[in-house]
């Protein structure tokens, strides 16, 4: 979908910047405005790994789809998904049933737009708050065919929870899901003893836009997801888990303040 084609989308405004186009523009992609691209390039003045980092978060999403595809997994539940474009989870796993979702509602009414009438993938608005009375709506059930073995995909939400609510996010798909169910998710950390003014301008940001933007120890994370438990493959750091190069990640994508960023697999027993 061209720009153009965006401005047919009911309530859209191309001199507002979005977050989900602005996720799009940072991953290479086309459906945004020049405002989305403009408020792109800002943070990535602020922080220039920005572009990498969110690249390869995607990539790692793309991977667990396809492991978990070999796995078996033939229903996947995202939350926060942002626009379904540049490979997201249904491109790559086209014979699934893939349920999108986000709490924004202009977000949901441009991936539907972008979707079009695929029956396998659905897109609807979920509160990550509320995401054990969202897996019970009847038209999720109906989507998953009454299938609670699944595998879930939470790809870079966490830092916009407090601790108090990503226990209860984590608790609720617990609840809810099927033993042998699986959980992609994701984890984004520093070292809290550093700082820079760089560092505080973007994620002062996220706070004007009045998103809360923290980040917790590694250990923090884990705790969070229990009694989800790491797979086999266990925690990575996201360039492990891509079986990227040592060189990757260089002193200089860490910002001046230890950015690191971890992907893992849960499983429930």
């Amino acid at each position: 979908m061209d720009p153009l084609e965006l401005n047919r989308v009911p309530g859209i405004n191309p001199q507002i910047p979005e977050a989900s186009r602005i996720y799009d523009y940072t991953l290479g992609g086309t459906h945004n405005f020049e405002a989305d691209r403009r408020a792109a390039e800002y943070l990535f003045s602020l922080l220039p790994s920005t572009p990498k980092w969110v690249r390869m978060l995607r990539t790692c999403l793309r991977t667990a789809a396809r492991r978990m595809s070999m796995e078996g997994f033939e229903y996947w539940v995202d939350f926060g998904s942002g626009l379904p474009t540049e490979e997201h989870v249904h491109t790559v796993l086209s014979d699934a049933r893939v349920l999108y979702s986000d709490i924004n509602p202009l977000t949901i009414a441009t991936a539907k737009h972008l979707l079009g009438n695929n029956p396998n993938v659905r897109y609807l608005e979920c509160d990550l708050r509320q995401a054990g009375s969202f897996l019970q709506r009847p038209d999720v059930v109906d989507f998953l065919q009454g299938e609670r073995r699944v595998a879930f995909g939470a790809n870079g939400i966490t830092v916009f929870l407090t601790a108090e609510e990503n226990r209860r996010f984590f608790r609720a798909l617990y609840d809810w899901a099927a033993p042998g169910s699986k959980l992609f998710t994701t984890f984004e950390t520093k070292d809290p003893r550093l700082s820079t003014p760089q560092w505080e301008q973007f994620v002062g940001m996220f706070q004007r836009m009045g998103e809360l933007f923290h980040l917790y120890s590694l250990p923090e994370y884990l705790d969070f997801c229990s009694p989800w438990t790491p797979d086999a493959e266990g925690v990575k750091t996201v360039r492990e888990f891509l079986a990227l190069p040592s060189g990757h990640i260089t002193e200089e994508d860490r910002e001046g303040v230890g950015v690191e960023f971890y992907a893992v697999v849960l499983e429930k027993r």
